[in-house]
């Protein structure tokens, strides 16, 4: 029998994946968080839906939170309605974070369930909205191997790319450290667009070069082509949640007293972005601190007027 499903965040993540289940035949439960209308859609596939996080732990086998923060991974958890309230369950439960939080946070919120009687994994993923929608995610996973067996054949539907790299929090260090590559990764390529675009170069022909060398990298080859070489940032992986994740990065570091020098700065870049309003766009739009310093769109080589720059409580230009 295909195991009972429970999902908990069902966003530009959590929606796709509960398709792929749902296709496959699964059983899968959700209920709101934040955004009412994929519930709806996903009821029309088949999705049952229950009023909070204590009713789908109490229909589901495996419940997998995809929610922001450490903060809603709590509530979703130990709320007035969380999904370890005893009373709901009469069944063996193992609940998955794959949420991005601090691998520190992931191994407190882990052990207090597990008192609890119920089984923990930690499962960040990475390939953002458009590998979910393939189900061709890379899924990040930290706990027990004896935990993780029973529900490997479910994550295979997920992702293609299963990675179990050791105790519970693991799969958060490894998270963390992609995305402290890919949040530095990206002003560094804006800088260098930035500036190849001012300097009246081919800037497909550059990126196409670059892609060919040793300088090639996957934001280069597969997600600038969709954003900053459109200027077009909708969608995609928010910014406030990249700029989220490279703060996880450095109270980490700072805990563990390594430096991080190249994310501080990039924290930086990020924190100024979300100040201009640039937060629920694609994280590709901290190009936009380049490309406005410096008059000139990446996407077509022509003037970047200072009307283009918007800040989040301002429809008129930044003056």
């Amino acid at each position: 029998m295909k195991q009972r499903v429970g999902i908990i965040g069902v966003g530009a993540i959590g929606h796709p994946l509960a398709t792929h289940l749902l296709h496959e035949g699964y059983s899968v439960t959700i209920c709101p968080h934040r955004n009412y209308a994929p519930i709806e859609q996903l009821k029309r596939q088949g999705a049952h839906s229950v009023s909070n996080p204590a009713e789908v732990a109490a229909h589901s086998d495996i419940v997998l939170i995809l929610v922001p923060d450490a903060p809603q991974v709590e509530d979703v958890c130990f709320g007035e309605q969380g999904l370890a309230v005893r009373s709901t369950r009469e069944h063996a439960l193992t609940v998955v974070v794959m949420s991005t939080i601090a691998p520190t946070a992931v191994q407190s919120i882990g052990e207090r369930l597990q008192d609890l009687g119920i089984r923990v994994l930690d499962a960040p993923v990475s390939g953002g909205p458009a590998r979910a929608a393939t189900g061709d995610l890379t899924i990040m996973v930290g706990g027990e191997a004896d935990v993780l067996a029973p529900h490997w054949e479910t994550l295979r539907v997920l992702g293609s790319h299963i990675i179990h790299l050791g105790p519970l929090g693991h799969g958060a260090i490894a998270k963390v450290a992609n995305n402290m590559i890919i949040g530095t990764l990206m002003p560094v390529l804006a800088e260098v667009l930035t500036l190849a675009t001012k300097m009246g170069a081919d800037v497909e022909k550059v990126r196409e070069a670059i892609a060919t060398s040793s300088g090639s990298n996957y934001l280069l080859e597969k997600w600038l082509p969709q954003t900053i070489l459109q200027d077009q940032y909708e969608g995609g992986f928010a910014l406030d949640l990249m700029l989220k994740d490279l703060q996880i990065a450095l109270s980490t570091a700072r805990a563990l007293d390594v430096p991080a020098f190249a994310t501080s700065l990039s924290a930086q870049l990020f924190t100024q972005a979300h100040g201009l309003g640039y937060g629920q766009k694609d994280y590709s739009a901290v190009s936009l601190l380049y490309q406005n310093a410096a008059q000139i769109t990446i996407a077509t080589g022509r003037a970047r007027h200072r009307d283009q720059i918007i800040t989040r409580n301002q429809k008129g230009p930044l003056l």
